[in-house]
């Protein structure tokens, strides 16, 4: 049989993976899913798992000598490999389990191409490495990031390490971003991708360093591809000693985030 993936470019080959995983979530979306508790609340469902491993044959086919970090199965492949694959099968699973639309697969080669693909509206968000498009019914377009929507995605869920310092729910109450923004709460790093799209103004979250994440890596690169400004919470590169995120689609809006994160 001919490895159709074989003679993918990295980008194609995040862009084969999402959407074989995006075909899984959808395809499982509605039936009654076993559930895996990880403690502290969270839970993956048989979708998690089996879009995961969808995702695992795409690249492993395409990239046999890569290796691949899965939020459901950890780590595959050489230990000592020198390109590797941060995969999140399913960003959004409490969304998903109780039949809401929201969610997204991530897929991203550290520090190259990546792909975000909302398994519902059909839309793929991808870059590689340069450049961030998104391709929807067989076109692409490039992205273009804009503040004009004014809508800014919080992120509420624990853990709040920065508290209390900053508390992502009291920058909802703070009198300047109520006269500018209004705020949105999606619960899934779709909201990402949707900063670079221009569907979003900024999106916030609080956390520890983020580059490295399955949940976050893959819309941290469509995001940075498509000119959005990315740093930490604290105005900082993300990195290592990282704090949160912050990612707006130009530089007034995450000025103007980070003076109400700061007062």
């Amino acid at each position: 049989m001919i490895n159709s993936y074989a003679s993918f470019d990295d980008a194609g080959v995040a862009i084969a993976g999402a959407r074989a995983g995006a075909d899984v979530v959808r395809t499982m979306y509605g039936q009654r899913l076993t559930r895996i508790d990880k403690g502290a609340g969270d839970f993956a469902t048989a979708a998690d798992v089996e879009a995961e491993k969808t995702i695992l044959g795409v690249i492993r086919a395409a990239r046999p000598d890569d290796a691949v970090l899965g939020e459901e199965g950890g780590r595959h492949g050489a230990a000592d490999a020198v390109r590797q694959w941060l995969v999140d099968p399913l960003c959004g699973t409490l969304n998903y389990a109780v039949g809401n639309m929201l969610a997204a697969v991530n897929v991203a080669l550290r520090n190259g191409a990546a792909a975000v693909a909302d398994p519902f509206s059909g839309e793929v968000f991808f870059t590689d490495g340069e450049t961030a498009w998104v391709r929807h019914d067989g076109a692409d377009a490039q992205l273009a990031p804009t503040p004009a929507t004014r809508l800014v995605d919080v992120n509420l869920d624990p853990p709040f390490p920065s508290a209390p310092g900053f508390r992502a729910v009291d920058l909802l109450a703070h009198p300047e971003f109520v006269e500018r923004f209004r705020p949105r709460v999606v619960s899934t790093t779709l909201a990402l991708a949707w900063v670079a799209a221009g569907k979003r103004a900024a999106y916030v979250t609080d956390g520890g360093d983020l580059s490295g994440s399955v949940h976050f890596a893959a819309g941290i690169a469509v995001c940075r591809a498509a000119g959005c400004v990315v740093t930490g919470i604290d105005g900082a590169p993300i990195g290592p000693a990282g704090r949160g995120l912050l990612v707006a689609a130009d530089a007034e809006t995450h000025g103007l985030l980070m003076s109400m994160m700061r007062s």
